[in-house]
């Protein structure tokens, strides 16, 4: 039975043994999995934030009975993204009607359009920050494993140069390098395999508040609309 404190023994003296690029693809996929861990937890707790932001600034305006005469607090909340959402759409309701007044074309469809408009780009914005580093994460979840498979083609073909140079070449003085260039696939799939799972999870949980975030777009146009007409 292989320890734990072998199995660590066994991965450095592998490490040590292997060349250059290997140990550099080693060391630069170490490196990714701080980064991917990162950025997992980080966007984890991130959306989990927003969404309960999101769903409290959505209960408060519920009690509002109007909200194009909210009040001015609902619309200094642009760090939450239905605040956010919610700001640009009365900016562009109430700077619509202005417009409209001054040019004599004033009317409910010329203030609803602006609105309409305002609320797709601040939808837009809302998006692209909910998939932040999101494709960062994707390109370490599919490059991690080639990577690792470079270091090990690369160590191979050391293996096999230095054995060939020998007079005789035997498992016993081909294993070691062909056991040090095993380690970078090795960590490779270790970046990969959980990056995959926490990337899926972030995934889906990204498509939920992007579709919560529609709903709400679509209901406070519904709502607006109503009350100006």
């Amino acid at each position: 039975m292989i320890t734990p404190i072998f199995a660590v023994t066994n991965v450095i003296q592998s490490f040590l043994s292997s060349g250059l690029v290997g140990q550099v693809i080693t060391i630069g996929l170490v490196i990714f999995s701080f980064i991917a861990w990162s950025i997992m937890i980080d966007k984890h707790m991130e959306l989990k934030r927003l969404r309960l932001l999101n769903l409290s600034f959505e209960q408060r305006l519920r009690g509002e009975r109007t909200l194009l005469d909210a009040p001015e607090a609902f619309r200094e909340r642009r760090a939450i993204p239905y605040g956010d959402l919610f700001s640009d759409a009365l900016d562009a309701y109430w700077r619509a009607a202005s417009i409209g007044q001054d040019k004599g074309v004033d009317t409910s469809r010329f203030r609803l359009e602006h609105t309409e408009n305002a609320l797709q780009r601040a939808l837009a914005r809302q998006v692209l920050r909910y998939e932040s580093n999101m494709v960062f994460l994707a390109t370490i979840v599919s490059g991690a494993p080639f990577m690792g498979l470079l270091g090990t083609v690369w160590g191979v073909m050391d293996a096999f140069s230095a054995v060939s140079v020998q007079q005789t070449a035997s498992i016993q003085t081909l294993a070691p390098g062909v056991s040090a260039a095993l380690l970078t696939t090795i960590a490779g799939l270790v970046v990969a395999i959980p990056s995959v799972f926490g990337y899926n999870f972030l995934f889906a949980s990204t498509k939920r508040l992007i579709t919560e975030i529609e709903n709400y777009a679509s209901s406070l146009a519904d709502r607006i609309e109503l009350e100006s007409s």
